[in-house]
């Protein structure tokens, strides 16, 4: 039996996980919590594939094991020399080939226990996939509903603050999921990255305990939401949180700052909309951000867009909406409003164990 080699499914037993891919891989996707060390970065990569493909293999070999050698020479001096003996680290590449194998090979003549992937990346993805195959329909869901604006977000927020467990979509995905949702300050990760993510938290969850989601189309923003996760969604308990006008727009004007005062950014994203609404709505809206008439705007954006867009959509998909409880947010929707819907869930979920 070999002993320089694990598994998937041993990933949570080493002190380090050991990237060695290029950067452009690792910023793709990675297993959670892996440092990027890269043993050819992607120009070197490029150029030793480039030489395998249009010169020979061996002299691409050549070419690559020096730069490889360098490379790791720099990581140990650079990164892992503080380490004592009893270090394990895991070191993966995209399939568990040359690249993590020469890593490791080094890491263990010098005296540490360091290990290889079996199948390295791919053998990860594969079990990610399969993991959000299996585990959502496992869990006890409870669907936060409500039209755009009434406090959803911020309604999970409490929720998690309070202990209990939640999957944060938007946060994920770093979206708010409406056409006004991007964050300017996250882009959104690749939909590999965001599966991983997702994950990451649905392989913590318990199914004995409920577990709060925001509503959720299939899609948020560029990323797909994985079809079983959808599909228990659709099917599970709601709870739906009413919040008056007023206080919508006051939440969406805060959510959503950014874009009024950015016009560029906000044209851009209310382009999408003309074949929904024609140029001449579109128009309107522009010239109202133009005029600093930014609660006109939203308020016009709910009643026109995110209102029947939602009304359309919700009830179709979520099975028992018709007889969920309501929550309604108190008029001054500070923090503390949303703490105290969730400490009423939360108190609700323990008097039901």
């Amino acid at each position: 039996m070999r002993t320089d080699i694990a598994t998937v499914a041993e990933l949570d037993q080493f002190d380090a996980l050991l990237d060695v891919r290029s950067p452009a891989e690792f910023a793709e996707d990675h297993v959670p919590g892996a440092l990027s060390v890269p043993v050819l970065d992607d120009a070197e990569r490029a150029r030793v594939g480039t030489l395998y493909k249009q010169v020979s293999p061996f002299l691409a070999r050549k070419v690559g094991a020096a730069l490889v050698a360098r490379n790791i020479a720099r990581h140990i001096d650079e990164k892992f020399v503080d380490h004592d003996r009893r270090w394990q680290p895991l070191v993966y590449c995209w399939r568990g080939g040359k690249r993590s194998g020469a890593m490791t090979i080094i890491l263990r003549e010098i005296g540490w226990d360091a290990r290889q992937l079996e199948g390295g990346y791919k053998a990860f993805r594969r079990h990610v996939i399969q993991e959000l195959e299996v585990l959502p329909p496992r869990l006890d869901l409870r669907v936060v509903c409500g039209m755009t604006g009434a406090g959803k977000s911020r309604l999970i927020r409490a929720l998690a603050a309070r202990g209990a467990q939640v999957i944060d979509l938007e946060a994920l995905a770093a979206h708010r999921g409406s056409v006004l949702g991007g964050l300017p300050e996250a882009p959104q990760p690749s939909q590999k990255a965001f599966e991983t993510r997702l994950w990451q938290v649905l392989r913590r969850l318990d199914p004995r305990r409920p577990v709060y989601v925001e509503s959720e189309s299939r899609k948020i923003g560029d990323l797909r939401v994985p079809e079983p996760l959808i599909a228990r969604m659709w099917t599970a308990s709601c709870v739906v949180l009413e919040a008056d006008a007023t206080l919508r727009v006051a939440l969406l004007m805060d959510e959503y700052a950014h874009f009024l005062t950015d016009r560029a950014a906000l044209a851009d994203r209310l382009s999408a909309l003309i074949a929904l609404h024609g140029h001449a709505r579109i128009d309107r809206w522009l010239e109202l951000a133009d005029a600093h008439r930014h609660e006109e705007l939203v308020a016009e954006l709910l009643e026109l867009h995110y209102d029947p867009a939602y009304r359309r959509s919700i009830g179709s998909h979520y099975a028992t909406l018709a007889t969920a409880p309501v929550l309604t947010v108190a008029a001054t929707a500070g923090p503390a409003a949303f703490d105290r819907l969730a400490a009423q869930l939360v108190n609700e979920e323990q008097v039901a164990a």
